[in-house]
């Protein structure tokens, strides 16, 4: 028995406790106004009963959390601190940048909001995860589960013609209604290129050849560009459908139940955002499909690496992925040349032939890519892509100090970027000023532009940052509206409150739509404010949520000490850090996270057998 006065003690503490939770969930309340507002949420935030509601929130989960508890283990806290500090960041910076077109990194009672919700957040994913993780074991210890060990030698021709074709046939009505697709993205550029036989390294050449080709061959046949358009399209079409036919594939092998693939199947050939890019002329959506059949085969290759070098079929296919998705793309020869190291470190097995064949991949990616350019006499003196961010930088402080600065240093800065492109300076893409670049006068002096930038770096370390954020905020922030073209006059319209996709057809092709209605629809989807206005349905067109869906299952795989299921997606990983490094943020350049994202899924449901390296 208890005396009394262990008894008050006992509930002295625990009242102390209380009050610690109550305080604890007041202050998550007051820092969540910096997620909704740049001022701290403002009287619409701290005068509303939302804020009620959210403090009742808080107050519950952190009793529930502190019910549940957590082990001692302090690695365990690793990943869930990692990944909820880095959101806490994201959503904090982002409001800032979107809604004022900067972060004020001497705002302390930002900075205080920024600590509490990485706390907040922190232990949320740790709480989430830890939930995760009993229910895959609870379900791979029953006779319930979802996914079962793939299928040694299983022939899948059958069932990728099958769900190939179902994917195709979902995409025809759309093929119809946007007929002959969506010609856009430099797309004119890149078929010019063929027409006049002059080449430059600007654009993946293979895919050049490969768009210019098509389109060039039907016209010299037919006479019509836009037959030429129709046919690649509907080429294309056809090897996405196939690609995403294979995936589904492959999970039905792995065990996954008829309901799943039916949902899968009807995700990958009626999801707007995979749809869109799939009747593309831009590269993005062949650069998906091999990235995607690259990541199904490395784990395959991670996992059985004896079985995978057993079949050569795997092997050609592998291959013909990774240099495919390195050609059509040049970031993604960078993506992969980084996750080498770390794959050939969870390949337990035939890691010498793994590795010879990575190195014959770049090989043969190295003298492909050279050698079209020197076949083609392609120009390869542009620099601009590579000078992105550093350009942006400069021309924010240029635009911010342009009466200030020193006229020697301005002139310095003119010799590689004109005046009247510095002018032209929008905070959120930076192809307007890049695209007076003098690589001519770089190739002569690089040094003076480097020392210009360094100097104007040390003076102004926030420009810099806010200038390099304002172009890659909305890959990383969720609630961002896509409007960086706004403005912009194209070939058929002028863009306004959205530039979500492009949507057109560049000359010389023309827009036959056969179904008008499901052809507005897609024009309102890429092109207004439309979607974003449906809370809940918004989120699953942004590639901000997108992003953190991908990185929370990556970082709940690296949490559980399953790294060989998180290495296949490495090369992803990797391709995203590079466009953060690009001119502007669309969905284009990430459209791969809506294509891995369920396969990421389902490496999370089947970690739980025995994937731990």
């Amino acid at each position: 028995m208890k005396s009394e006065k262990e008894k008050i003690t006992l509930y002295s503490k625990e009242g102390i406790l209380q009050a610690g939770l109550v305080f604890a969930a007041f202050l998550a309340t007051w820092a969540f106004g910096y997620m909704v507002s740049p001022v701290g949420g403002g009287l619409s935030y701290t005068n509303s009963i939302l804020s009620v509601f959210l403090f009742l929130f808080f107050c519950f989960l952190f009793g529930k959390i502190r019910k549940q508890g957590f082990g001692r283990g302090k690695r365990k806290w690793i990943w869930p601190g990692i990944c909820g500090s880095l959101f806490a960041v994201s959503m904090c910076f982002g409001i800032q940048l979107d809604q004022k077109g900067n972060v004020p990194f001497t705002n302390l009672k930002m900075w205080g909001a920024v600590l509490i919700l990485a706390v907040c957040c922190s232990l949320l994913l740790r709480y989430v995860w830890d939930l995760g993780d009993g229910l895959i074991q609870k379900r791979h210890s029953g006779k319930g589960a979802l996914l079962k060990a793939e299928a040694s030698g299983e022939k899948r021709g059958r069932s990728i013609l099958f769900y190939g074709g179902v994917i195709f046939l979902l995409y025809m009505p759309v093929y119809l209604a946007v007929y002959p697709g969506f010609f856009v993205y430099d797309a004119q550029e890149e078929l010019m290129e063929v027409v006049t036989r002059s080449f430059t390294t600007h654009h993946p050449l293979v895919h050049v050849l490969l768009l210019g080709g098509v389109i060039q061959l039907v016209h010299k046949l037919t006479g019509s560009y836009n037959l030429g358009i129709a046919c690649y399209t509907f080429l294309q079409m056809a090897v996405m459908a196939g690609i995403f036919g294979y995936g589904v594939s492959v999970l039905k092998s792995r065990g996954v139940k008829r309901w799943g693939r039916i949902l899968l199947t009807c995700y990958f050939g009626l999801c707007p955002v995979l749809v869109m890019f799939s009747l593309c002329s831009a590269k993005d959506g062949l650069f998906t499909g091999m990235l995607l059949l690259m990541v199904l085969l490395l784990e395959k290759l991670v996992r059985e690496p004896e079985s995978f070098f057993g079949q050569k079929g795997n092997v050609l296919l592998l291959f013909l992925s990774c240099t495919g998705m390195m050609l059509l793309r040049h970031n993604g020869f960078y993506a992969f040349l980084v996750s080498i190291p770390a794959l050939l470190w969870g390949i337990q097995r035939n890691r010498r032939k793994a590795a010879v064949f990575f190195l014959g991949t770049v090989i043969a990616y190295m003298l492909i890519s050279s050698g079209l350019s020197a076949l083609l006499y392609a120009d390869t003196s542009e620099n601009q892509e590579m000078l992105t961010v550093p350009i942006s930088q400069l021309a924010r402080v240029y635009a911010d100090q342009k009466e200030s600065l020193p006229k020697e240093e301005c002139e310095i800065l003119y010799r590689y970027l004109p005046e009247q492109a510095l002018d032209r300076y929008t905070p959120k893409v930076t192809d307007g000023v890049k695209i007076a670049f003098c690589n001519e006068a770089y190739r002569e002096d690089a040094g003076s532009f480097w020392r210009l930038w360094a100097r104007w770096g040390i003076q102004n370390p926030f420009t810099y940052l806010n200038a390099w954020f304002m172009t890659s905020y909305g890959f990383w922030y969720p609630d961002t509206v896509i409007d960086v073209y706004r403005g912009n006059s194209v070939f058929t319209f002028t863009y306004g409150d959205s530039s979500y996709f492009g949507f057109e057809v560049e000359q010389p092709g023309k827009r036959e739509s056969r179904i008008p209605a499901l052809n507005e629809l897609y024009r309102r989807i890429s092109l207004e404010v439309s979607f974003q206005k449906i809370p809940v349905l918004s989120q699953l067109f942004s590639p901000g949520t997108a992003c953190w869906c991908f990185l929370f299952l990556l970082g709940f795989l690296l949490y559980l000490g399953r790294w060989r299921g998180a290495l296949p997606y490495l090369p992803v990983f990797f391709c995203f850090l590079t466009v953060l490094l690009g001119p502007t943020y669309l969905v284009r350049y990430v459209v791969y996270f809506w294509a891995v994202l369920p396969f990421l899924g389902a490496e999370v449901i089947r970690s739980g057998e025995g994937s731990q390296i």
